[in-house]
């Protein structure tokens, strides 16, 4: 390693170790450098959150987008290592090669030591807008999964836009679906009990991929969605509540949508919007949202109209957090709470 990226991983630690001692500061002088509680929609944010938002603040770093997007990825890459969650015991990876849509796509494999061959199996999609995000910026949060659902996980790396606008990230995960299912004795997991996750524009694609391989011979057989967003063409009322001030902005969401769709991909068109497809037929489904998140509203309209076409699907709100939470884990106990239990739910529905 040469001495400028030493350098650099010395300085990542300490900004890191500094970063989780002040948001695990005794709960008093929490709240007096955080500054009076924010109440929103009947909520009261998390006052580590609360505190993380204001070093963000401070850092010029408040809401997402709007920048290059060359900054905004090595922004996401730099701070999402910051607070990221940690597994407790030992996650082995490997970085493997699996199918695209025009081409392989890289993807990275995590083994929990001690996991049983042919088991259940997670495939993980990285949030960031559809724009920044990668392999790297949620290798904590597969890794404690992993750890925490007892189960192997294959994170892609799809393609972002604006080089790759919609629907090149979705044809990724597709393609990416099936050729893992179809090499299920390579990864020792069992193809019928492969399940998808994915946290905001992961979770999107999560749920994309749910309805078009339904009528695959191996479909996902359960669905964790985190914050996700699934439509494109109606914004509902957390949108406006939570416009400003807590990380994903309105104008975060438009920055997103514009480099997205900037291929003529229609809002409505069902690989962007799965809200607006064939909700018939699907995967059990659990949403998981926050209560200061602009994208709440959809994500628990989504876990009500899987229901309404006769799926089954739950929804659990955590009201204390805001969006990107997974990246936080491993310094906001509410996070760290929200990750562990989406973890075994998925352990129980893979019957890890």
């Amino acid at each position: 390693m040469d001495k400028q990226k030493q350098t650099t991983r010395v300085a990542a630690r300490i900004e890191s170790a500094l970063a989780r001692g002040i948001l695990n500061l005794p709960a008093g002088l929490l709240r007096t450098l955080a500054g009076r509680p924010v109440v929103r929609d009947s909520q009261t944010l998390d006052v580590q959150t609360q505190m993380l938002l204001r070093l963000q603040t401070v850092r010029g770093n408040a809401a997402l987008g709007g920048r290059s997007v060359a900054r905004e990825r090595a922004l996401m890459d730099a701070q999402a290592q910051l607070l990221e969650p940690r597994a407790s015991r030992r996650v082995s990876t490997r970085d493997i090669q699996v199918a695209g849509g025009d081409g392989p796509c890289p993807a990275r494999v995590y083994r929990p030591e001690g996991v049983k061959s042919d088991g259940g199996a997670l495939v993980f999609y990285h949030g960031g807008g559809f724009v920044i995000g990668s392999l790297d910026t949620h290798d904590g949060v597969c890794r404690a999964i992993a750890d925490r659902a007892q189960c192997v996980v294959i994170a892609i790396d799809y393609r972002l836009a604006p080089e790759h606008p919609a629907p090149a990230g979705v044809e990724d995960g597709v393609a990416a679906f099936r050729d893992i299912v179809g090499r299920a004795a390579e990864f020792e997991i069992d193809p019928d009990r492969v399940a998808v996750s994915g946290d905001s524009a992961g979770g999107n694609l999560s749920a994309v991929v749910c309805q078009t391989t339904r009528n695959d011979a191996h479909s996902p057989c359960f669905q964790l969605l985190f914050y996700p967003a699934v439509d494109f063409v109606d914004e509902r009322e957390s949108v406006r509540t939570f416009a400003k001030g807590f990380l994903l902005e309105k104008t975060s969401m438009d920055w997103f949508r514009g480099h997205y769709l900037s291929g003529g991909l229609e809002p409505g068109d069902t690989r962007v919007s799965p809200m607006h497809g064939d909700l018939q037929g699907l995967p059990p489904a659990l949403v998981i949202t926050g209560g200061f998140d602009p994208l709440r509203d959809e994500g628990e309209a989504y876990a009500e109209a899987l229901k309404a076409a006769g799926g089954q699907a739950n929804v659990v709100r955590y009201p204390s957090m805001i969006h990107g939470f997974l990246n936080f884990a491993g310094a906001v106990a509410g996070a760290d709470a929200a990750l562990t239990d989406g973890a075994h739910a998925l352990r129980d529905a893979l019957g890890s």
